[in-house]
């Protein structure tokens, strides 16, 4: 019988929320809904749920099929995450994403919130955590980032520039040590 353990939740929701970055993204949506219009909050979280679910349970599979291991899938995750952090912390841009004519499912559920680093950190997960604590802290991310969607206009007035900016750095720091962490216990360092 699955157990759910509240640190394991705590620090799987923890991970997930600092790569997910979903207040640091708001920047990227307040300029995607200026070019665009409306964005569809619940389908950008339905479908961004469904396919982090969908990668917990078949990621492992699709590994397999292309020879891959978990500890070598982790390793270059946190590979991944180690760039994306300095991206946060430097403010400079590795990965250059274009800004599509329409903002609908793909553009904000994927790859802005379940992208490559969030994928390959449910799978670097699922080698150190229970997977149903995995899908808990997965469902409380998207709650998160259903009502940061919703609510993006009144979060950018109350944390201002500064703060936007200020989180950024933070959840930066937060990741680069979680990139670490990923690569030394899956390297045996």
């Amino acid at each position: 019988m699955p157990q759910f353990v509240f640190k394991e939740i705590l620090s799987v929701t923890m991970i997930l929320f600092a790569i997910i970055d979903i207040l640091g993204t708001i920047p990227i949506i307040i300029q995607m809904r200026q070019k665009v219009g409306h964005i569809q909050s619940e389908k950008a979280s339905i479908a961004a749920l469904i396919l982090m679910i969908c990668f917990l349970f078949a990621g492992d599979e699709l590994l397999a099929i292309i020879g891959l291991d978990i500890s070598s899938f982790a390793i270059a995750g946190s590979i991944v995450i180690f760039i994306i952090a300095l991206e946060m912390i430097l403010g400079v841009t590795f990965f250059k994403e274009e800004v599509p004519e329409a903002a609908s499912i793909v553009p904000i559920a994927f790859p802005l919130i379940a992208g490559a680093g969030t994928m390959t950190t449910l799978l670097s997960l699922k080698s150190q955590y229970q997977t149903q604590n995995i899908v808990v802290g997965i469902l409380l991310n998207t709650l998160v980032v259903y009502l940061v969607l919703k609510n993006v206009k009144w979060l950018e007035k109350l944390l201002g520039k500064t703060g936007l900016h200020i989180l950024r750095k933070a959840f930066g720091v937060i990741l680069l040590a979680i990139a670490i962490k990923l690569f030394r216990s899956n390297s045996g360092l």
